[in-house]
């Protein structure tokens, strides 16, 4: 065993004491200050044991002490020895020099403290101290578009918070926020850097006293087959995490992105009561099959899933066993679209002499929760116009798929669910791996409604759009490719090109297109207004549609249940319908009421409509009018549609 010298023990503690922070350092400088002023005190009463009348003034011992003291902290009290003999003269440099020496090392520690602290802020490691805030925990590109709906959500809330850990760094954070979210409004964005599925992090960002948390996934939906398996991992582990930190009996409203559907099992029976899965490539794939039935479709989607605008909400008052359609026309705001019961089962479009219940909720669309309100009498009295007979016929439709990413299956599967045997999709794609190949001859095989093909060529090429005849198909849908090399602008800037040259194609051959619905996703909602201009009928902001749903169901867990209704072919959707399916005279001046009761003569809801004169106008919602007044007047022209909740779309 070996031996160390006193000198080396005391060394160690020493560098152990220094080392524990500033604190201990502060501590050394004033022991060592106390010290010197017991010394060079000592030596100034000293001299002046040795020669008493060389001294200026003395007044005392407790004088000379003062005096040195103030020497040391001010090096200009040396003036006071001016008078003083040599002796005196050579304490009072003494103190001077000690002084000057002992200041500059505490200003040293002092600024280094500072920075220490200020570098501790930076990195994000400080204590949140908030409640009743939205809990976001991860990064990706959709933070921006979740926070911007929360913000709107949080407009009639007292000094709201929202709180973002993450694993990168607070500095970074920051600065993409103060650059990509200016308008904050009255909410404030707290962030913090740290491990999102550790216990003492989650205490950091006050687990206990949120209101909701958002689980993001680490990766984009494009991304690889292994990214998403790592990110569905993070997050099972993360929302575990959060159900174990919280230490109160508090239901918490827990919104997950997870891809995997096992996955998503997996995590919804941690606590089935508290967390809700979102599968993002899921949404979008029924969203476009939904969008591509009818132009405008992704309008309404768009506005339905922000808190700028109409929303969905669950409302109960007292029904006065009403019929379900009867009171549609007793809301001065808003159009009732389905009932859930108190077992928490959610019907869309019921049958309109459904009696309401007391237990009953209906889920309305509106435009604030403050604006609905159940009057005692019908704010309206509709015309009942003769229902026109006849519906629409379904036909051979062509599909045409330029590029690819994981949401082109969803769309393949619901497609099925729409068109008429002997359809066909065809599929372009650069240089297909072996693996999407495979996917597509699964699709095929696996599928007896329609025709699937697979060309291995550039979409970025425009003769290669030529020689498809492009004109020719019904429907277009451009994918956005994403993956880890590319960003949202430069897959938007991928996107945009292919527009241009469809837009020139059609140009050539507008006879042949004007039957053509082009739709395409965007990642950057910034560059919406680009891709309205390059003459798309309608498009899809993935990211943003992703981000809205995200923010409506870490508000209202139950709105879930309606999304997953409405994004079905099963049960009843929200379609735009020709409105001379309705009535057998065109132009026909009309209240939106009456719209409303015309459709219930189909077993629809009508909940707005689009004017086909303003469908290239953004300021004008591109035509499209959900829940207007009920009383207000529109000429309806052979055109214009209605948007209808409806069990089909003939």
């Amino acid at each position: 065993m070996a031996t160390n010298s006193l000198r080396q023990i005391l060394r160690y503690k020493f560098d152990n004491f220094i080392s524990s922070g500033s604190s201990s350092i502060f501590l050394s400088l004033l022991t060592v200050f106390i010290a010197l002023l017991l010394l060079v005190g000592g030596l100034r009463l000293l001299v002046y044991l040795v020669y008493p009348e060389g001294v200026a003034q003395f007044d005392g011992w407790f004088k000379q002490i003062y005096i040195t003291f103030l020497q040391l902290t001010d090096p200009g009290n040396m003036a006071q020895d001016i008078p003083s003999s040599t002796g005196y003269k050579i304490t009072a440099i003494l103190a001077g020099i000690t002084g000057v020496i002992l200041l500059s090392m505490l200003i040293a520690v002092i600024t280094t403290a500072l920075d220490q602290k200020l570098n501790q802020l930076k990195k994000g490691l400080s204590k949140v101290i908030e409640e009743d805030h939205t809990l976001i925990l991860g990064w990706n590109e959709r933070v921006v578009e979740i926070l911007r709906e929360l913000i709107l959500a949080n407009e009639s809330e007292d000094d709201p918070s929202v709180v973002i850990l993450s694993e990168l760094e607070k500095e970074e954070m920051d600065d993409y926020l103060n650059t990509n979210l200016q308008d904050r409004q009255n909410t404030r964005v707290i962030t913090r850097s740290g491990a999102i599925s550790a216990l003492q992090q989650l205490e950091r960002v006050a687990i206990n006293d949120c209101k909701s948390v958002i689980v993001l996934a680490s990766c984009s939906d494009t991304a690889p087959i292994s990214a998403r398996r790592d990110s569905d991992a993070k997050a099972v582990k993360t929302v575990l995490a959060v159900t174990t930190a919280k230490n109160n009996d508090t239901e918490l409203n827990i919104v997950a992105e997870v891809f995997d559907k096992k996955k998503r099992e997996i995590v919804e029976q941690i606590s089935p009561d508290e967390i809700t899965t979102i599968d993002t490539n899921d949404i979008l794939g029924k969203i476009l099959v939904q969008t591509s039935r009818a132009s405008g479709l992704a309008i309404v989607y768009s506005e339905l899933l922000s808190f700028d605008g109409c929303e969905i909400y669950f409302y109960n008052t007292d029904w006065r066993n009403g019929q379900f359609w009867q009171i549609q026309y007793f809301f001065p705001d808003g159009v009732p679209i389905g009932i859930r019961n108190k077992d928490g089962k959610v019907t869309i479009n019921p049958p309109g002499k459904t009696i309401m219940r007391p237990d009953d909720d209906i889920i309305i669309i509106a435009d604030d929760d403050s604006t609905i309100e159940f009057q005692k009498k019908a704010v309206t009295r509709p015309v009942k116009f003769p229902l026109k007979e006849g519906r629409l016929s379904p036909k051979k439709e062509r599909n045409l798929i330029l590029g690819w990413n994981s949401r082109a299956n969803v769309f393949i599967h619901e497609l099925a669910d729409y068109v008429k045997d002997d359809s066909v999709v065809d599929i372009v794609f650069n240089h297909p791996d072996a693996l999407l190949v495979e996917e597509v001859k699964w699709l095929s095989e696996s599928n007896d409604k329609f025709i699937i093909n697979l060309h291995d060529r550039n979409p970025l090429d425009q003769a290669v759009l030529l020689e498809l005849d492009t004109a020719s198909y019904d429907n277009i849908i451009i994918l956005s490719q994403g993956g880890d090399d590319n960003g949202p602008e430069e897959t938007d800037s991928e996107t945009i090109i292919i527009l241009l040259l469809l837009r020139n194609i059609f140009k050539q051959h507008p006879d042949e297109a004007i039957n053509t619905t082009l739709i395409t996703e965007v990642m950057d909602s910034s560059n919406q207004e680009l891709i309205s201009k390059a003459g798309v009928n309608d498009f899809i902001i993935s990211n943003r549609f992703v981000s809205n749903i995200l923010a409506q169901v870490s508000e209202e867990a139950d709105i879930k249940t309606v999304y997953d209704d409405l994004f079905q072919e099963d049960g009843s959707e929200i379609y735009l319908k020709p409105a001379s399916l309705y009535f057998e005279k065109l132009p026909l001046e009309v209240k939106f009421s009456d719209l409303m009761a015309t459709a219930n003569l189909r077993n629809e809801i009508c909940i707005g409509l689009r004017l086909i004169d303003q469908a290239a106008d953004k300021d004008k919602n591109y035509g499209v009018k959900l829940i207007p007044d009920k009383n207000s007047t529109y000429l309806v022209t052979e055109g214009d549609s209605l948007v209808v909740v409806a069990e089909d779309e003939l």
